[in-house]
């Protein structure tokens, strides 16, 4: 009874309440603060082209957090979009992610105005400070939701960021290359042990190279099956917008967006693509070596940029161009996506989908477990705690290789629910300060 209790309210509030609150505070930002950036689009050009010496480059913070946003649903979310709201999902995935990159550009300009600087001069921070900052006037209150945040996020860093993420990994080489998955668990210890050991600049250091090369990979992959059947391409692009007013299209555009953060991290089944407004990839963009924090901002548009304009829309037009071959598969977005990839590229594009399925999995298994060693930061001082956290998080990653994530998969909705509730009402009430750094870059 207090499980189904528990599926019924998150399910209440994932479908009901948070879908709403992010498009309405999406289209709240961007009037509020008059369009910009988006309407100086030099100014933003030259604020991403800005030389930084010493410390994380900007470049390299936006590839940590592109980690924890890229997954397995920019391979098959997709697929699960179009499946049920037709071509008219992908002109509801452009919609939401104009809305997602104000909200992800205000939530990076408060976590660089709170965040702090270590003794060895580099930067930490996060939503969790500009929450605990947010109420001058109630400073217990600020501290205690501070804390339930910061919670809340080293639950989602167990079950979301790695229990959920490496068993789609262990799946996908299981169900492709018949690979036990013991032997998956094992070499998944192996490599992320050492480095997220090294803290965030060992992770980052990483995700600078690996982010672009595997992002590079899959662009490369997809615009080969697009030149081959460009042909179909003026067909395939009339029917998104012909069928994006559609009732079907639109519910499923709408569903289809936002399950791509879920099967992009294996859980939300149908919320928050790019985590723009849930407070999480501040962690990241905190630490960066920035001139201002519209400056990093504007990285954050570029974040869901890459995230869900570039990549999404590749995969969608992907199977679009080749809807014959991918719709026998309907019924499974994983085998829809590696079945259009192959009409035209053969049996190797599935082991390439494997390879990426890896890349984009440990990529996030990084990140997050990042994101989580922050918020044990901000807990308490010292290492003991660090050195639990850790411990815990490397044990999860055999567990989550041999359990179905079904249970895991409930905590993680009502945790990342929690997240978006007190970031959306953070950010609403330090409104003024966006806006403030915004006019003092963008004036």
């Amino acid at each position: 009874m207090g499980d189904a209790a528990l599926n019924w309210l998150t399910e209440l509030l994932t479908g009901c309440a948070i879908p709403p609150l992010l498009g309405a505070g999406g289209v709240f930002f961007l009037c509020y603060l008059r369009g910009r950036p988006f309407i100086r689009p030099r100014a933003m050009f030259r604020t991403m082209t800005e030389k930084r010496v010493g410390g994380v480059s900007p470049f390299r913070a936006v590839t940590l957090a592109l980690a924890g946003t890229l997954g397995v649903g920019n391979i098959v979310g997709v697929a699960n979009a179009i499946a049920i709201g037709g071509a008219g999902a992908l002109f509801w995935m452009w919609i939401s992610a104009l809305l997602a990159m104000v909200l992800k550009y205000a939530e990076i300009i408060l976590a660089v105005r709170h965040r702090e600087t270590l003794p060895n001069g580099s930067h930490a921070g996060g939503a969790t400070h500009y929450i605990r900052d947010g109420f001058p006037r109630h400073p217990k209150f600020g501290r205690v939701l501070a804390v339930v945040f910061a919670v809340f996020m080293i639950f989602n860093a167990l079950a979301m960021g790695c229990v959920i993420q490496v068993n789609a990994v262990s799946s996908a080489f299981r169900g492709i290359f018949g690979v036990p998955v013991w032997a998956s668990a094992i070499v998944l210890v192996w490599l992320t042990a050492p480095v997220i050991l090294r803290g965030s600049r060992g992770i980052s250091a990483l995700t600078e190279y690996l982010v672009p090369i595997m992002s590079l990979g899959f662009v490369v992959l997809s615009a080969a099956v697009l030149i081959l059947r460009r042909e179909a391409l003026p067909a395939a692009f009339l029917s998104v917008f012909r069928d994006a007013f559609a009732p079907k299209s639109a519910a499923g555009g709408v569903l289809g967006f936002l399950t791509s953060c879920a099967l992009r991290v294996g859980t939300m089944r149908g919320l928050l693509s790019n985590e723009a407004g849930c407070g999480t990839a501040p962690t990241a963009h905190a630490c960066a070596n920035t001139s201002s924090p519209a400056a990093q901002g504007v990285w954050g548009i570029f974040e869901v940029f890459v995230d869900t304009v570039l990549l999404c829309t590749l995969t969608a037009m992907v199977i679009l161009v080749n809807r014959d071959a991918a719709t026998e598969f309907s019924s499974s977005p994983v085998m829809m996506t590696v079945a259009a990839y192959a009409a035209n590229l053969g049996r190797g594009a599935a082991f390439f989908l494997a390879a990426a399925i890896f890349c984009f999995g440990y990529a996030t298994v990084l990140c997050w477990a990042d994101y989580g060693a922050s918020s044990i930061r901000f807990l308490g001082r010292g290492q003991r705690p660090l050195h639990l956290y850790y411990a815990i998080f490397l044990l999860c990653i055999p567990v989550g290789c041999a359990v179905a994530p079904n249970a895991v998969w409930t905590v993680s909705d009502f945790a990342i629910t929690a997240l978006t509730t007190v970031n959306l009402f953070v950010l609403f009430r330090l409104r003024g300060e966006v806006r403030e750094e915004t006019e003092k870059r963008f004036r």
